[in-house]
């Protein structure tokens, strides 16, 4: 397959170079039949390449009729607005893995999906279609997504895990319950992995760190880095679908992992440019889905594989520094990068071979040989490591980053694990720290969110935070989800009095008491703080929260009791989104650089035997 792929790209190339239009005579008759001329031309680049003839010769035909195809493709769409879209199937469709489907563009995703399925013999729910580098969303129109006339789209099937084959097998009576049950599990998986995600991606440093799950961002030397919300949810969203592609990944489930992959392509792209060079997930992120397109045998339908590879140098070159200097200085060397790199090289080398271009391919793929030498690991150096308590993936780790050296690897090894431990305590107590700041501001009177942001404002000054916040009249309001906006409470006239004899006007008082349902101190404080009258926000707050005594202590007692099981059953899916998304999180921060190499391995040698059988081209 490789091979053909080559060639068709060689003659491509050939046919550019020398201006050749196969669908027009003296290559294609007026009956769209091949030409005397196309025998000719097959035997000129067979003996150009030192090829069969009459395998260059089906290739040329083949490359005709798709242009003629195309052309007719064409006329078709202008006339009647048919598109014609090029489908790319799965592995085990083996030769006929590629077909073409005629549709109309203002077609759902949904309905397309459908077609595929019953075209091609597959299980509707069992199929994703991906295009335009995102997975094509169901409810939409072709239209609305990009989709357009001559445009490639790959059809990945989601398969069932080993055990459920073996019982598939055994009990063949259960087939379509099973795959309908897998299909459901799947489903139910996205929509738990992006759930959790979000949640996550909504937390912040004010939780307590022993109990509630939290994630965060660190350059690479492990600290905390500052970022604007926005910019660090969209980050954090990023890399948690990143993380659920790899756990896919390790696994060879490369369908499933692809849509993981694509969606936090699709979040990395919402981050700010400068964001994405202090951090090398996102270069990371390119070769994993350039590495996922290349397993699904699909690299043709990734149309800018070389521009994704480009975008991964280049973000490795500004987050490491053009010699890896940067790297160098903030982790003492960079060998463990180094398997980054390797796998840079070999899907370039395997790209340019694609396309035709041996040379560009021999030079990548044998660098890629070069750095697998280099980064190959003794086993005994291993063993030695695993008996003074290191992991394999620590022992792997240093003795990359200390060029093989057991000793020096050892001292890495425990250096870095005691500066880690250090990081986690400074970071817990900043976290405990802020903990107890917001419970003071919260004693006051403020409620959660008010003291949060205040305390953000005023970086965790904490005097700062309350001058922040009767400053800022509406971070005083309830949330809009607050149930004090539901159930208005009936202001107690001892509370109005108790005010009245501190000197503020009746009126005042009961407006502030109102707006902060009760609570005289916050009422106090902010009357004190304006002269003795409410801002204007917070008067308007004032008049749209009139008592409602009957009718909302009515409300209250006919939802309590499902307020509280419904409050449980939430509590119940948050943590089920939350675990699937945290077991797939790594212990290590450098799981991502933990690369076996075994794969890379097989691949490089199995594309260097494909060039060293290439016949020398005559100059």
């Amino acid at each position: 397959m490789a091979q053909k792929k080559y060639l068709a790209a060689k003659l491509k190339n050939y046919l550019r170079e020398e201006k050749i239009q196969l669908w027009k005579p003296p290559y294609t008759d007026s009956n769209k039949e091949a030409g005397t001329e196309l025998k000719d031309l097959a035997r000129q680049y067979s003996a150009r390449l030192k090829y069969n003839t009459n395998e260059i010769e089906a290739l040329l035909e083949e490359i005709r009729c798709k242009t003629i195809e195309r052309g007719t493709g064409n006329e078709a769409y202008n006339a009647t607005g048919v598109a014609t879209l090029e489908v790319a199937l799965p592995p085990r469709m083996g030769k006929a893995r590629k077909g073409v489907l005629e549709t109309k563009l203002i077609i759902t995703g949904k309905e397309l999906r459908s077609q595929i399925a019953q075209a091609y013999g597959f299980e509707e729910n069992c199929i994703k279609i991906i295009t335009n580098k995102k997975q094509l969303e169901l409810g939409k129109t072709l239209e609305e997504q990009g989709v357009k006339h001559n445009v490639k789209v790959m059809v990945l099937e989601l398969k069932l895990s080993e055990e459920e084959t073996r019982r598939r097998v055994q009990e063949e009576e259960m087939q379509h319950e099973e795959a309908t049950v897998k299909k459901k599990e799947m489903h139910r998986k996205m929509q738990r992995t992006k759930k959790g995600l979000e949640i996550l991606a909504k937390r912040d440093d004010s939780l307590d760190p022993e109990t509630t799950p939290y994630l965060d961002i660190a350059n690479q030397t492990g600290r905390k880095i500052s970022i604007p919300q926005q910019a660090k949810k969209a980050l954090l969203l990023a890399m948690g679908y990143h993380e659920k592609g790899r756990a896919l990944l390790k696994i060879k489930e490369y369908a499933m992992a692809l849509p993981f992959l694509l969606d936090a392509d699709k979040h990395f792209c919402e981050c700010g440019s400068d964001l994405l060079t202090t951090v090398d997930n996102y270069a990371v992120l390119q070769l994993d889905i350039v590495w996922c397109y290349f397993h699904l045998g699909q690299l043709d339908c990734l149309e800018d594989a070389e521009k994704k590879l480009l975008s991964a140098h280049d973000c490795f070159r500004k987050c490491y520094g053009e010699n890896h200097e940067r790297l160098v200085t903030i982790k003492g060397s960079s060998g463990r990068e180094k398997a980054l790199f390797l796998r840079l090289y070999l899907l370039q080398g395997i790209s340019h071979y694609h396309n035709g271009r041996e040379k560009e391919a021999a030079e990548y793929l044998q660098k890629a040989h070069g750095l697998f030498q280099e980064l190959c690991i003794d086993p005994e150096k291993v063993n030695s490591l695993l008996l003074l308590g290191f992991s394999a993936q620590e022992a792997r780790l240093g003795l990359r980053a200390c060029d093989g050296n057991v000793d020096r690897a050892a001292s890495l090894i425990s250096n870095q694990r005691e500066e880690k431990e250090q990081i986690r305590r400074e970071e817990r107590a900043k976290r405990r720290k802020r903990l107890e700041d917001i419970n003071s501001l919260k004693s006051m009177g403020y409620s959660e969110r008010a003291a949060r942001e205040a305390l953000q404002q005023a970086k965790g000054n904490l005097e700062l935070a309350v001058k922040v916040i009767l400053d800022n009249p509406q971070l005083l309001l309830p949330e809009e989800d607050s149930p004090l906006l539901r159930n208005p409470v009936q202001v107690p006239q001892e509370s109005i009095n108790q005010l009245v004899y501190m000197g503020f006007d009746t009126e005042a008082a009961e407006q502030a008491l109102r707006v902060f349902k009760g609570n005289v101190q916050l009422a106090v404080q902010t009357l004190a703080h304006y002269g003795g009258s409410l801002p204007d926000d917070l008067q308007a707050s004032s008049e749209s929260t009139s008592p409602s005594g009957e009718s909302s202590s009515s409300q209250e007692s006919s939802t309590g009791s499902a307020g509280t099981s419904g409050a449980s059953a939430d509590e119940d899916m948050e943590a089920d989104a939350l675990n699937e998304v945290l077991k797939d999180i790594p212990e290590h921060e450098e799981d991502y650089l933990d690369l076996t190499l075994e794969e890379e391995e097989t691949v490089i040698s199995e594309y260097l035997s494909y060039l060293q059988h290439l016949p020398t081209e005559p100059k």
